[in-house]
C-alpha cells in the first residue's frame, strides 16, 4: 500500500510539474509557439511522460485553463463572508483577479490559451459566466442591503462590469504590461464605484 500512495504522489507530482511547465511557456510563447518537446525541456520529463499524463498539446492546453482561469477555486468560499459589504467584496475580487492576471503564469497562460482559442482544437472554455454569476449575487446583495444605487440592475451592471474589467486587463497588459493592471484598476474604480453605489 505505501508503494502505490508513493507512486500515486509521484504521477501527481509530475504532471502538476507538466502543467507549471506548459503554463510557463504558453504564456511566454503562445499555444502555437510551444511544442511537446519544449514543454517536456522546461519540466524535465521526457516527451513519453507528456504523452502519458496529457493525451495531446490540446489536452494539456485545456488542463492550464481549467486549473485557474476558467476555475478560479475557492472563488464562491472567499467572497460569502457576510460582515464584508457586498461593493467591497466586489472590488476585492476584481484585484485578487488583476493580481493573477499579472503574476500568476498559470492564470495569465490561461488567458492567453482563450484570446488564442480560435488555433486550439478543443474548445477552451472562458471564466466569464463564473465570474458574471459572482458579481450578479454581490450586486444582488448589495441591491438587498440597500447600498446598490436603485437604478442599477445587478445581471445586467454584472455583464458590463465583466466585461469592461477584462478589457481593461488586456489592453493595460498590452500597452503598459501587467504590472500596471492594479493601478489602472484602482482607476477604474474611482470612475465606476460612484454609479453603483446609493446616493446619500
Amino acid at each position: 500500500m505505501k508503494v502505490d500512495w508513493t507512486l500515486q504522489d509521484r504521477a501527481k507530482a509530475t504532471r502538476r510539474a507538466l502543467l507549471e511547465a506548459a503554463a510557463s511557456l504558453f504564456s511566454e510563447q503562445g499555444y502555437a509557439g510551444t511544442s511537446v518537446n519544449d514543454i517536456s525541456a522546461r519540466s524535465g520529463k521526457t516527451s513519453g511522460a507528456v504523452y502519458f499524463h496529457y493525451a495531446s498539446k490540446e489536452t494539456l492546453a485545456l488542463a492550464v485553463v481549467q486549473d485557474r482561469f476558467a476555475t478560479w477555486p475557492d472563488l464562491a468560499e472567499k467572497y460569502t463572508n457576510p460582515v464584508v459589504p457586498p461593493l467591497d467584496r466586489l472590488v476585492a475580487l476584481s484585484f485578487d483577479v488583476a493580481r493573477a492576471l499579472a503574476h500568476d503564469p498559470i492564470t495569465r497562460a490561461g488567458a492567453r490559451l482563450w484570446a488564442e482559442r480560435e488555433s486550439i482544437s478543443t474548445p477552451i472554455p472562458g471564466p466569464f459566466a463564473l465570474w458574471t454569476a459572482a458579481a450578479t449575487r454581490l450586486l444582488a446583495e448589495a441591491h438587498a442591503d440597500g447600498s446598490l444605487a436603485p437604478e442599477v440592475r445587478p445581471a445586467s451592471a454584472a455583464r458590463t462590469l465583466v466585461r469592461a474589467f477584462f478589457g481593461l486587463c488586456s489592453v493595460t497588459g498590452a500597452l503598459d504590461g501587467p504590472q500596471a493592471i492594479s493601478d489602472r484598476l484602482t482607476d477604474w474604480w474611482h470612475l465606476t464605484l460612484p454609479a453603483l453605489r446609493r446616493r446619500p
